[in-house]
């Protein structure tokens, strides 16, 4: 647990001392993920200026220090997506990575990763590895049945928006990643959490 009485220290500059009631405020914390509200934190002031820029809201769930600008933008930003168990490993470290990516707000690199991880669940589940391209994985994922009747609209939001993160000059936004992680979450889910939760019948 980390110790707020120490939490007397310069980051970017600020001089952040003396914890005391802040403006309350609602947010999501980025270390354990919850919904919390707080009004104790310190006031970042720039060293040797008057006027401050942002706070640190302490999370009352697990005492960990939450960045807030004067705009009320939050950092570390709550991980999207959550854990899904029975991964094979490469896709466990692949989905975590762009869990992490959005979670540091690089929204761009989330998105190529969920675009990759595709191709990574083809292959896992018997797809060529060599010499095809992005289009010949979707389709062997949906031939195969792993996309439901529903979801081959997701599929190609997916390969547009990596399209665009990989060939154009378009930065991704939070909702991009927000979105991808959210449909490689439910795909996952659906090929390797799903049947495992199937109780054993014996004849």
């Amino acid at each position: 647990m980390i110790n707020i009485e120490e939490l007397k220290i310069r980051v970017f500059g600020a001089e952040w001392t003396n914890l005391q009631s802040i403006p309350s405020k609602l947010f999501d914390c980025g270390y354990c993920g919850k919904t919390v509200a707080s009004k104790e934190g310190y006031l970042a002031a720039k060293t040797n200026t008057t006027g401050y820029f942002g706070f640190i809201y302490i999370c009352p769930n697990c005492t960990a220090p939450v960045f807030c600008t004067k705009h009320g933008d939050t950092y570390p930003i709550k991980t999207p997506g959550n854990d899904i168990p029975n991964l094979p490993d490469e896709l466990d470290k692949l989905y975590n990575e762009a869990r992490a990516s959005a979670g540091a707000g690089a929204f761009t690199a989330a998105v190529l990763v969920c675009r990759k991880m595709l191709m990574n669940i083809g292959v896992t589940e018997g797809a060529d590895i060599g010499g095809k391209n992005f289009l010949y994985y979707i389709e062997f994922l949906s031939q195969k049945g792993f996309i439901p009747p529903n979801g081959r609209a997701w599929v190609d939001y997916i390969r547009t928006k990596g399209n665009e993160a990989t060939h154009e000059i378009a930065l991704m936004t939070k909702q991009d990643a927000q979105a991808l992680i959210n449909f490689v979450e439910m795909l996952l889910r659906f090929i390797y959490e799903f049947p495992n939760l199937v109780p054993s019948i014996a004849p």
